[in-house]
């Protein structure tokens, strides 16, 4: 994962975030390099990035603009929405405060932890 700054939109970071999926081990077989469709926001609906992600793979499945909501994919991407608002009640993760990236990535790390256990005590 790369970090860019607070004003740039994240659609410029969607090809270089798909080309860092680490290859998923099954269980037989060769490692899955990449999955199988993306699931997008309007915000990711133009051509390019559509002929982008196709030439990669991968189905892209992305809300177009104009068109009303109620095609499905907000009950996917609700999980995504729900993980990073458990991020964001981290306080130091809320607003960047730290200069270096590493140290930033670190708090991103220790949140991931505590909020995977918070995860687990409720299943057990």
């Amino acid at each position: 994962m790369s970090l860019t700054g607070g004003n740039r939109h994240d659609v410029t970071q969607l090809i270089p975030l798909i080309d860092k999926i680490p290859p998923v081990r099954n269980r037989r077989g060769r490692p899955r390099r990449r999955p199988d469709q993306l699931f997008g926001d309007r915000a990711y609906d133009h051509d390019k990035y559509h002929r982008a992600i196709r030439g990669k793979g991968i189905r892209p499945r992305i809300a177009r603009r104009g068109q009303p909501h109620g095609s499905g994919l907000g009950m996917h991407r609700w999980v995504i929405e729900r993980t990073i608002a458990w991020y964001h009640g981290m306080r130091r993760l809320r607003i960047r405060w730290e200069r270096r990236d590493d140290i930033h990535e670190a708090f991103l790390g220790l949140a991931t932890c505590i909020i995977t256990y918070r995860h687990v005590l409720r299943l057990c």
